[in-house]
This record gives structure tokens, C-alpha cells and sequence, in this order.
């Protein structure tokens, strides 16, 4: 038993007299790669404005963030929606996407199901559409069907400001032009 002691006294001496200007041990994190998200987010929104103007209110299902070489980038998915606004802040038209990538400078890139549908009732549809938000245009160079109530135009490449109002096709394929039909009674 007085072995048991003194060995345990022997022992606490021993830590006590330990080098505590020893340096903990290093702990190496392990760098996943580019491939994975920082950032997750579920049913969430992204706001545009400049000077206190909406410009664009952004919704999806699920919405990841990507960090690379100091710029941010956000990949959205799960239907997309976004409302975007003129220089009033008055709603100019909707956007609607399977998917979608918001860049660091703010310019939007939508695929898969692209609808966009203006106050007028114009509506493009593509499989891909940029928006950019310096110039707040939509451009495609994939093919694209542009319906108005009197008009349907289709063709590959196309650009117009985010109203609908003012764009052209590149490449056009068919202009067909809707008549009223006379009621029959």
C-alpha cells in the first residue's frame, strides 16, 4: 500500500513540474475544395436595390453559396422567382426558372423553364436567359418564343430591357400575327 502512495505522489510531482510553455498541438483543417457550399439556405430571398431603389427581389427553394477567390457566388434551385422592378420601383415583369446563378457583380443567369412575363402580358420563354443588373436587360442566345396578345414571334438570340418592351431577335424562325375572331352565335 505505501508503494501505491508514494508512486501516486511521485506522479503528481511529475505533472506538476511538466513543461507548460509546451505549445498545444497544431490542428490542420482539412480544405474541401471549391465544390462545396459555404452557405446554405432553405426558402429564402435576395434583394437588389441601388440608392435605396428596389431593383429585384429574388425567391427559391433552396439556395447555396459558393466563396472562390474572394468573390461570391450564389447558385439558386427548386423553382425560382424573381420580381424585377424599373428605375420607379414599379414591378416590370416576373421570372420564372428551374434554376439559377446569381454572380458577384449581381448579374442573374437563369436555366432550365425560363418564363419571363411582363405588366403587357408579353411572354418569352427559353430554356436560358442572362439579366443583367448594370443595364437591367435579359439576353439569350438559345432559342426563344416571344408571345403578345396580337403576335408570336420565335427565333435564336435575343435582347430586350427587363419590360419587354423595347427587344429583338437575332436569328428569327416564324412571326405568326393573331387575328379576333368574330363571336359566333
Amino acid at each position: 500500500m505505501m508503494r501505491h502512495v508514494l508512486l501516486f505522489l511521485l506522479l503528481l510531482i511529475a505533472a506538476a513540474c511538466a513543461d507548460k510553455s509546451a505549445k498545444p498541438p497544431r490542428i490542420d483543417f482539412l480544405y474541401v475544395g471549391n465544390d462545396y457550399p459555404v452557405q446554405e439556405t432553405w426558402e429564402a430571398q435576395v434583394v437588389f436595390s441601388d440608392s435605396g431603389r428596389l431593383k429585384a427581389t429574388v425567391s427559391a427553394n433552396h439556395i447555396s453559396q459558393y466563396t472562390r477567390q474572394g468573390s461570391t457566388e450564389k447558385k439558386l434551385d427548386g423553382r425560382i422567382r424573381a420580381e424585377l422592378y424599373d428605375d420607379q420601383g414599379v414591378h416590370s415583369s416576373t421570372l420564372t426558372a428551374n434554376r439559377a446563378i446569381i454572380h458577384p457583380n449581381n448579374d442573374m443567369e437563369a436555366f432550365e423553364n425560363v418564363v419571363i412575363t411582363s405588366r403587357d402580358c408579353t411572354t418569352v420563354r427559353t430554356e436560358y436567359i442572362k439579366w443583367t443588373y448594370q443595364d437591367q436587360k435579359v439576353r439569350s442566345d438559345k432559342f426563344v418564343t416571344i408571345k403578345r396578345p396580337t403576335e408570336t414571334l420565335s427565333g435564336y438570340g435575343f435582347e430586350s430591357d427587363q419590360n419587354l418592351k423595347r427587344y429583338r431577335i437575332y436569328k428569327a424562325t416564324a412571326v405568326m400575327k393573331v387575328q379576333d375572331q368574330p363571336d359566333l352565335k
